[in-house]
């Protein structure tokens, strides 16, 4: 008997498969890059064989360097972290209570506001 919905759900599945096998070794042959403990022969050797043996040298690479793959994820993003957070504060600056009240003082000078709404400005910085 012919199941045509079995054989498209094998079909997608077979895909989904080798996509995932694709992900894996682009994968790991970034991280064979991103290592720094290994030297420029051993990127090499571990390069040519997970490219003439791509099964046996993924799933050897990975047995062999998986835990440092997370550690050097994790220490890649808390770089990437801090980076964006030193961004954030160098463009972001808050301004501070001296400040604004350096600015409310200029308006009354030029006469933009009146003492009693510099009064009433200075209250609400000060709270």
């Amino acid at each position: 008997m012919d199941y045509p919905l079995l054989s498209a759900f094998l079909t997608m599945t077979l895909f989904f498969v080798w996509v995932l096998w694709i992900f894996l070794l682009i994968r790991t042959i970034t991280d064979i890059f991103r290592n720094h403990y290994l030297g420029g022969w051993g990127k090499a050797g571990w390069l040519l064989f997970v490219l003439v043996l791509p099964f046996l040298g993924v799933l050897t690479y990975l047995v062999a360097h998986g835990r440092s793959m997370s550690e050097r994820d994790l220490a890649q993003l808390q770089r990437q972290e801090e980076a964006f957070q030193s961004y954030v504060r160098s463009t972001a600056r808050v301004p501070s209570q001296a400040d604004e009240l350096s600015k409310l003082a200029q308006l009354r000078e030029r006469g933009d506001i009146s003492a009693a709404e510099y009064q009433e400005a200075k209250a609400k910085i000060l709270s």
